[in-house]
This record gives C-alpha cells, sequence and structure tokens, in this order.
C-alpha cells in the first residue's frame, strides 16, 4: 500500500519555456525600426549573461528575432516561421505549421529549461496554447512610443501572478511571472 501511495505522488519533471527578454516600459521589445540599443547592460553583464545561459539547452525564437540573432550559440535552436521551409536551417531548426505539437514534444523532454528568445507575436501563440511556463522582463527604463510589442496576436488576455521583482544599480527593473493561460487569476 505504501509503495503504492509513493509511486501516486511521484511527479514527472517538465522542463519550463520561459519567455525571457528586455522591454520598454511602454511594453516594446524592439524600437519602431527593430532597433534594440536602448537595452542597458547590467554592469558585470559577463557573469549575468554566464548564469543566465547555463539555465538552458534549448532556444525557440520567431523568424524574425532569427534573422536579427542567429542561432544562439550552445543551444538547440529551433525557429518558428510560416515563410521558412521546416527542416535544417543555418544551425538551426524550422517549425512549421506543426510547431505548437513541436514545443510541446521539447517541453516534454529530458532537459534544462527552453528559453523563448522572442518575439512578442511567437509569445502571444504559445501563452495562448497554455505552452510558455514563466515570462520573465527586463524593464528598461525607457519610453519608446512604439515598436515591436513584448506580446502581440492573442485571442484574448493572458494572466501573470508575480513571483519577484529586483532593482539593478542601474535601474533595470527584473521582474518574474508564472503565466496563468486562459484563466482569470484567484486573487
Amino acid at each position: 500500500m505504501s509503495g503504492h501511495k509513493a509511486a501516486d505522488s511521484l511527479e514527472v519533471a517538465v522542463r519550463r519555456v520561459r519567455y525571457a527578454v528586455a522591454t520598454s516600459l511602454d511594453g516594446y521589445i524592439a524600437g519602431p525600426n527593430g532597433e534594440y540599443d536602448w537595452i542597458v547592460m547590467p554592469r558585470d553583464a559577463q557573469a549575468f549573461f554566464q548564469a543566465f545561459y547555463s539555465q538552458f539547452d534549448t532556444a525557440v525564437m520567431g523568424r524574425r528575432s532569427f534573422e536579427v540573432s542567429g542561432q544562439i550559440q550552445g543551444l538547440r535552436t529551433f525557429v518558428v516561421s510560416r515563410t521558412l521551409p521546416p527542416g535544417p536551417y543555418r544551425g538551426a531548426t524550422v517549425l512549421g505549421a506543426d510547431a505548437l505539437e513541436r514545443v510541446a514534444a521539447l517541453k516534454a523532454e529530458e532537459g534544462k529549461d527552453i528559453w523563448l528568445y522572442g518575439g512578442g507575436t511567437l509569445f502571444g501563440s504559445l501563452a495562448s496554447a497554455g505552452l510558455v511556463d514563466t515570462a520573465e522582463l527586463c524593464i528598461v527604463p525607457v519610453l519608446l512610443g512604439g515598436g515591436v510589442p513584448v506580446i502581440s496576436g492573442i485571442g484574448g488576455r493572458v494572466w501573470l501572478e508575480t513571483v519577484s521583482s529586483e532593482r539593478t544599480p542601474e535601474g533595470l527593473l527584473f521582474v518574474n511571472y508564472v503565466v496563468k493561460p486562459l484563466a482569470a487569476p484567484s486573487w
């Protein structure tokens, strides 16, 4: 009996999809011309990014983000695109019409977390499908007045629950949220 109870309480660890991006105070991840020169780096950027990248072994991004950044070094990189043919492409793997199913399959694999690198439309699609676990925003104290939104293309609201926040000496505000898909929060 106790063996059966222990087996029932075992949970399978599922990798998280974490949308981690810098955003302006008015909610843009890139300026009107796709620029990101407004992003302020933490004082010890090398240590920050080394610790950050060590949490992931896979990156998922939209085609436009891939065109700007290319493959993320050291991470398996998947590109979600309606225009590129599915399959291998410039060091990455392009996902086509079956992208939601493929991302769900990636979550089910063993490994480190999955970095949802960008962009806002992909975040909207994956969050609406219940595939994004956290939104980790680095809010830069700048107002851009337009650009690429932190989220777009959703069919409703995506509720977030604040987990933590931290302000850096540079004035950056790191805010971590749990994504509460398809339902209003219970507070």
